[in-house]
């Protein structure tokens, strides 16, 4: 039987890589600007300002890819946007005011008098931290398979810690590469200490996840199923190799090759991602809802993909154009 050609296969997994593949680029391109929120206790006043330009031009337009992943998850898989946001709504609520007060603290501290600016410093810093805790909570339940134990908590607890360590160093790297001088030399120290966040996330949640489920444990350790994942972890201890001998050598002369560590961190998020794309499909809720189940009717599903195919390059076009245009040395931030 030719499954290729029935819309009530292809349908909803285009949409699942399609919901997978904006989630992603979210991790990689709002974890940078996280990270640099995060690492605000560790700079001076004109450093702050520094960091702040660095992500002045792209922070908003980076949540534009976490507003459609949740937009696909609602319109192409309804059943499992009710059952994920349900089991998470705390942490959805703490990472939505998180959110909000980066924002707010954004404009506010660049406009604000000297003597309150510092205020909005604290509340920019309270606000990707809050954002950052709460979305490695949602990992870490996410999982676990959404349900609520002592155990479960704990453990979405270190995801939390591990995945804000982790947005730090992914944002240390992007200051390396927006940045010279004392700051970059500061931001390859953060970059040598984040790493190993980074790394021990992805070593608990990959100790944790074969142990979610049988069919999980099959895929990673029977033979020949173990051969498709094989490729992953020794392509991210290489890359973590690799990036630990860049980190200590850094920065390099003439700053030549600062985009380096931001793209092997990226590199390494990926890897990260296809791990747990690997092991979780074809479910969406794990081990509960499948991407088949929970998806819309095909009718649905063709519509809404008409309309994904002109917003998506959108998005994607705008996202580049951005990053083109605002390329090099991060410049003084202005709103006059």
């Amino acid at each position: 039987m030719n499954t290729f050609g029935d819309p009530t296969i292809w349908l909803p997994f285009v949409f699942a890589a399609l919901m997978g593949v904006s989630i992603l680029i979210y991790v990689v391109l709002d974890g940078f600007d996280l990270g640099v929120g995060v690492l605000f206790p560790f700079a001076d006043e004109a450093e702050k300002d520094k960091m702040i330009a660095s992500i002045g031009p792209f922070w908003d337009a980076n949540e534009t890819w976490l507003v459609l992943a949740v937009g696909l998850l609602l319109v192409a898989f309804p059943s499992a946007h009710g059952a994920i946001l349900t089991a998470l709504y705390l942490p959805v609520a703490i990472m939505l005011i998180g959110l909000i007060l980066r924002g707010v603290a954004f404009e506010f501290r660049a406009k604000a008098p000297a003597p309150h600016k510092q205020l909005w410093n604290n509340l920019f810093f309270t606000g990707s931290l809050m954002t950052s805790l709460s979305q490695g909570f949602m990992l870490g339940m996410y999982v676990m398979g959404l349900t609520w134990t002592w155990s479960h908590v704990g453990f979405a607890l270190l995801t939390a810690v591990f995945l804000t360590v982790g947005y730090s160093f992914i944002g240390a790297t992007w200051v390396i590469h927006k940045t010279a001088g004392v700051l970059q030399t500061k931001a390859v120290d953060w970059a040598k200490g984040g790493i190993w966040g980074l790394v021990l996330g992805i070593g608990a949640i990959s100790m944790a996840t074969p142990f979610v489920s049988s069919r999980i444990f099959d895929k990673w350790f029977n033979w020949p199923e173990a051969l498709y994942l094989a490729p992953l972890p020794i392509a991210s201890a290489l890359l973590i190799v690799w990036l630990w001998s860049m980190l200590r050598k850094m920065p390099f002369a003439e700053d030549r090759y600062s985009w380096l560590p931001f793209f092997a961190a990226t590199l390494l998020w990926v890897m990260a991602f296809g791990g747990m794309a690997y092991s979780f499909y074809p479910y969406v809720v794990p081990e509960q809802i499948t991407i088949y189940e929970a998806a819309s009717a095909p009718e649905s599903l063709f519509i809404i993909l008409i309309g994904t195919c002109i917003v998506l390059p959108t998005i994607l076009g705008y996202t580049i154009l951005a990053y083109t245009i605002f390329r090099g040395k991060a410049t003084e931030l202005r709103y006059d």
